[in-house]
């Protein structure tokens, strides 16, 4: 039987709609037949900022039994799905943070040939997810990853209208992803795990 795909799905999500992102990433890798561990990065904020937003706050509380990323999952996964919010058109810094811890797997090309793929959510239609989704996929190229963005590649990419990474307008966090785009990230997740399942078999022949 041949050993299932690893995929490490690794976010960072203030009011929770990055993570609803990502819980649904994992559920289709799983579905697909990948072995799937969702983690979120370590937060960055003090307590009183996070008491004056309730959504940010409840989240976090709802969020305390998700684990922390750590370099392991990275060195264990076959595939590598980013998410963040946008913050002025880039990752947020909690994520950049976590990022910026990986230099020793980098500097041991422990993260070559790994496939990559990013998401993200915006408060305002036009917020910066494209930006966002680029500058994530800016580390994928520093650490000698293999891309795999969603394109056109399926009927609900035309719905959701980004082939970069599946993304969200949350109006400041008012609105959760609705059906296209937890699709369009479902459908993301399905194309990485098949297109690392395929890599795999190239490297066996």
């Amino acid at each position: 039987m041949e050993t299932p795909v690893n995929v490490a799905v690794i976010y960072y999500s203030a009011t929770g709609g990055v993570f609803r992102l990502a819980k649904a990433a994992a559920t289709a890798a799983e579905k697909a037949g990948a072995e799937v561990r969702l983690r979120k990065v370590r937060e960055l904020a003090p307590e009183e900022a996070i008491a004056t937003n309730e959504g940010w706050s409840d989240h976090v509380a709802t969020t305390q039994h998700i684990s922390e990323a750590t370099l392991h999952d990275l060195e264990w996964a076959d595939v590598i799905l980013l998410g963040s919010p946008t913050r002025f058109g880039l990752p947020a810094a909690q994520l950049k943070q976590f990022i910026d811890t990986t230099g020793p797997l980098w500097g041991q090309g422990r993260l070559v040939n790994k496939i990559g793929s990013s998401f993200t959510s915006s408060a305002t239609a036009h917020g910066g997810q494209e930006s966002t989704i680029l500058a994530m996929n800016n580390t994928f190229y520093h650490w000698g990853c293999i891309i795999v963005p969603p394109g056109y590649a399926d009927p609900v990419q035309f719905q959701a209208g980004n082939p970069y990474g599946a993304s969200h307008t949350s109006n400041n966090g008012a609105i959760p992803p609705g059906e296209v785009e937890l699709a369009a990230v479902e459908f993301q997740a399905r194309r990485v795990v098949q297109i690392a399942e395929v890599l795999r078999r190239g490297r066996d022949t």
